[in-house]
């Protein structure tokens, strides 16, 4: 290894460790932390934000990969190195137009924005949280003038999440696939869930959840899973992934949640250790990553095979909720299409509609063409036309998610595009092991957790999002007509009237 590039990752270990004490940081506040420790929580992670910042935008980070440049281009283009010294040298010029002082304050405000969300939405109050917004979104948009755009300036923040993708690029996949979800929504059949809506005791879901969780793929002492206000999963290193989950006794809306996280951390877990403490080890986007966590959701935990090996054990746990309840009608009742309120507890044909709907709000409001003390009212209609849905407060409605108040302004719709992504994706895994769903059936989940995890997850960052769909799919495009048709197929088969 030449002097420079040994340099350049000992730089790179010691951001990459000040990042993940960020992180450690913000898990922490989610999680455990007590109300009372937010004001010096915000302190804490803007300074340790701006270190990490200051000392990745140094001229010497940008004089080593210039030297380092004749031997990355020696190299082959996806080899360690190579790919370090590449993305690095993406990661730096982007982040070189940042100044220290605005990313401080970013750090700071999406920090100090937590705690006034809870509240907001405990207390069912946007006034309260308007401020927070309105100062999100004042940064954000002195982030966007560090930067050039073509299309739109709400393509600086989508970058941010989605590499490489612009607003237009994304509009052109969401035209497509609404109006065929409005359709499907309006044309699905109605299924009897009330089952579903029974009460179910949190430490029998904990207990059920854990259980599941344990056979997806992660290392035994690599993982935990906690309750929070907002589900997420972050990890600190491969060998440190933390999900967490919400519980809710009125419905079993847990598992999948749990299995939703399990799919961004096998993800986390899967990143190949030799690009551990660098900027290689994430994934290429949260598109890509999205698709991770929308497939062990719906494609695997919401499919029969699936609940063929686990239904007995849940009705076991739940015998008075499902004690008389049939495989077909349970399965029918898990994949219905039923317009409701949140996102996070949303079925899989009208979850991206509400993503939609996000997407167009937080454009307006970056384009400059909606004011943020109109969003609730924005909001409320987009939810009447999109999904036919009236919104009873804000606590159900634009205060529901998290995003906003941490300025994750930018990141909602790789949710949509994670499930367009993943029926791409799966279509490749169906043909690489023909008895998926005999594994599934027996519970076995080792080889498609392998599967994913050499094939996908071990790249960590060394490809760009389209670079890696190509390698698997054979083509970089997003074609959401699989996704499609996968949710044609799934809703003709659902019984009428059931």
């Amino acid at each position: 290894m030449s002097a420079d590039l040994r340099t350049l990752r000992e730089r790179l270990a010691e951001i990459s460790d000040l990042q993940r004490s960020v992180a450690v940081l913000f898990w922490d506040q989610r999680v455990t932390m007590p109300p009372l420790g937010a004001p010096a929580r915000a302190e804490a992670v803007a300074t340790l934000g701006r270190i990490a910042h200051d000392r990745f935008v140094d001229d010497e980070i940008g004089s080593l990969l210039e030297r380092l440049r004749p031997l990355e281009e020696s190299l082959e283009y996806d080899s360690d190195d190579a790919s370090l010294i590449r993305v690095t040298r993406r990661d730096w010029e982007k982040e070189r137009r940042v100044p220290s002082e605005l990313r401080t304050e970013m750090l700071r405000a999406a920090s100090d924005g937590h705690l006034k969300w809870v509240e907001a939405r405990r207390n069912d109050d946007f006034a309260a949280f308007l401020p927070v917004l309105e100062r999100n979104l004042e940064l954000k948009k002195r982030y966007v003038e560090c930067f050039e755009w073509e299309d739109s300036p709400y393509t600086v923040l989508l970058d941010d999440y989605e590499r490489f993708m612009t607003t237009t690029e994304v509009a052109e996949v969401f035209d497509a696939v609404q109006p065929v979800l409005t359709e499907l929504v309006r044309e699905a059949p109605e299924i009897d869930a009330s089952f579903l809506h029974e009460h179910y005791p949190e430490d029998l879901q904990r207990d059920f959840g854990q259980r599941v969780a344990e056979t997806v793929g992660f290392t035994e002492g690599a993982w935990r899973i906690d309750p929070t206000a907002h589900p997420f999963c972050i990890s600190f290193s491969t060998r440190d992934v933390r999900l967490t989950t919400r519980y809710d006794e009125t419905g079993l809306h847990s598992l999948w949640s749990t299995l939703h996280e399990a799919g961004h951390g096998l993800y986390a877990h899967g990143i190949s250790e030799t690009l551990e403490r660098t900027p290689l080890a994430g994934a290429p986007s949260l598109g890509l990553n999205e698709s991770q966590s929308r497939t062990w959701e719906n494609l695997v935990g919401r499919s029969r095979p699936f609940w063929t090996h686990w239904f007995e054990p849940l009705q076991a746990t739940f015998p008075d909720q499902l004690g008389d309840v049939g495989l077909d009608d349970f399965v029918a009742a898990i994949n219905r299409a039923e317009p409701g309120l949140i996102r996070v507890d949303a079925d899989e044909t009208t979850y991206s509609l509400h993503i939609i709907l996000r997407f167009g709000l937080e454009r307006q409001l970056i384009e400059g063409t909606l004011a943020p003390k109109d969003v609730p009212e924005a909001w409320n209609a987009g939810m009447r036309e999109l999904l036919g849905v009236e919104v009873p407060n804000d606590a159900n409605g634009v205060l529901q998610d998290v995003h906003w108040s941490s300025g994750g302004i930018g990141y909602f719709p790789t949710y949509a595009l994670g499930n367009v992504i993943s029926l791409l994706i799966w279509s490749v895994v169906r043909e690489a092991i023909p008895d998926l769903d005999s594994q599934l059936e027996a519970g076995e989940l080792g080889e498609l957790s392998a599967w994913l995890r050499d094939n996908l997850y071990s790249l960590g960052r060394k490809l760009t999002p389209k670079e890696t769909i190509e390698r698997l799919t054979g083509s970089p495009t997003i074609d959401p007509q699989p996704y499609l048709g996968y949710l044609r197929d799934k809703l003709a088969a659902l019984p009428a009237g059931a």
